[in-house]
C-alpha cells in the first residue's frame, strides 16, 4: 500500500462513517472515540487507518521503535499503514544572517508519508516496561483530575445546586454540583474541562451550542474510556456530531482528538519520550484534514 492508497483507505472510512451518522447510527463513532482512547497521541485519520487494518491493536509502534524496546516484528508479519508527516527546514528571513544555528531555520510541515507501524501482538521478546497509564479508579483520578485543571489556571469550586445542571463551563472557572458519585464527577469535569479547552478562544463563534456539547462528550467520553470507566452510557444517544456537513464533522473530531489527548496526558503524566511511538508516528492535528 502506497501514500495515495493509505489516503484512499482513510477516505473510504470517513464516508462509511458519514454513511452510519446519516442513518443515525451513533455507535460507528462510538467505536472510533473508543479507538482514539487507545491511540490517543494518534490523528483521528491515523486511528482510522489502524483500526480498518487491524481492528484488535491495542499499542503500536514502528520496526525499530520495537527494537529500541527489545521486542521484534515477527517474520512475515504485514504492518499497518499509517501517514507520517514530512517536516522541511526553511530560513526564517531569507536575507538575514542568523544569530545561532537555532535559529537559521525552523520545521515546516510539506506534505505525508506513508509508514508503518506493528502492534504488539505482532511483535515477540521482552516485556514492555511499565509506561504511565491512567488507573481506572475514580476515586484516584478525580485529585488529579481537579489538579490538572488548577495547572490550566482555571477556578474550580463545588455548589450544592447549578440550576439542574451537573457541571457549568464559565470561561476560567468550572462548577460542579456537590454530591456526585466519584465516576460521575469525574465525567461530569472533563465535560467542563472541555468547553473551557475548546470553546472559550475565537473558536467559540463558530460553532453552535448543540456542537459544543457534542464536542465535550465526545472528550469525556474518550478520555472515560483511556482512563478505564465504562460509563457515558449516554453517548450513545447524545454524540451525533454529522450535521450535513463532512468538513465540519472532520473538523470537530480534529479538535477532540486534540483536546482529548491534552487531558489524557496530563492526567497520566507520560512524556512523549517514554511512549513506544517515534517521530513518524507522533499526532499531528493537520493530518485530519486529509
Amino acid at each position: 500500500m502506497n501514500r495515495q492508497e493509505a489516503l484512499a483507505l482513510a477516505e473510504r472510512g470517513v464516508e462509511e462513517l458519514i454513511a452510519a451518522l446519516e442513518q443515525g447510527k451513533s455507535e460507528r463513532l462510538l467505536e472510533y472515540l473508543a479507538f482514539q482512547a487507545k491511540f490517543h497521541r494518534y490523528s483521528f485519520n491515523n486511528c482510522l487507518l489502524i483500526a480498518i487494518q487491524k481492528p484488535d491493536a491495542t499499542f503500536v509502534a514502528g520496526f525499530q521503535r520495537w527494537k529500541e524496546l527489545n521486542r521484534f516484528v515477527r517474520k512475515g508479519e504485514k504492518g499497518i499503514m499509517i501517514l507520517a508527516p514530512l517536516m522541511k527546514r526553511t530560513r526564517r528571513e531569507k536575507n538575514a544572517a542568523p544569530e545561532s544555528a537555532d535559529e537559521e531555520s525552523s520545521p515546516r510541515l510539506v506534505g505525508f508519508r506513508a509508514t508503518y507501524v506493528f502492534d504488539i501482538s505482532q511483535t515477540e521478546g521482552e516485556k514492555l516496561p511499565q509506561f504511565g497509564v491512567i488507573t481506572g479508579d475514580p476515586t484516584k483520578l478525580v485529585p488529579v483530575l481537579r489538579q490538572l485543571i488548577s495547572d490550566q489556571g482555571i477556578e474550580l469550586r463545588y455548589e450544592k445546586q447549578l440550576g439542574g445542571a451537573d457541571g457549568v463551563s464559565e470561561g476560567g472557572r468550572i462548577a460542579i454540583r456537590q454530591g456526585l458519585p466519584a465516576a460521575e464527577e469525574f465525567a461530569v469535569t472533563v465535560h467542563e474541562l472541555a468547553h473551557e479547552l475548546l470553546h472559550r478562544s475565537e473558536r467559540r463563534k463558530e460553532t453552535t451550542r448543540t456542537i459544543r456539547e457534542l464536542e465535550a462528550e465526545a472528550v469525556a467520553f474518550v478520555v472515560c474510556r483511556a482512563a478505564g470507566l465504562d460509563g457515558l452510557a449516554r453517548s450513545s444517544d447524545y454524540i451525533q456530531l454529522y450535521q450535513g456537513d463532512k468538513e465540519l464533522l472532520l473538523h470537530s473530531l480534529s479538535h477532540i482528538q486534540h483536546v482529548a489527548a491534552q487531558i489524557i496526558d496530563g492526567l497520566s503524566a507520560t512524556s512523549t519520550d517514554s511512549h513506544p511511538a517515534t517521530a513518524a508516528d507522533e499526532v499531528l492535528e493537520t493530518s485530519v484534514a486529509l
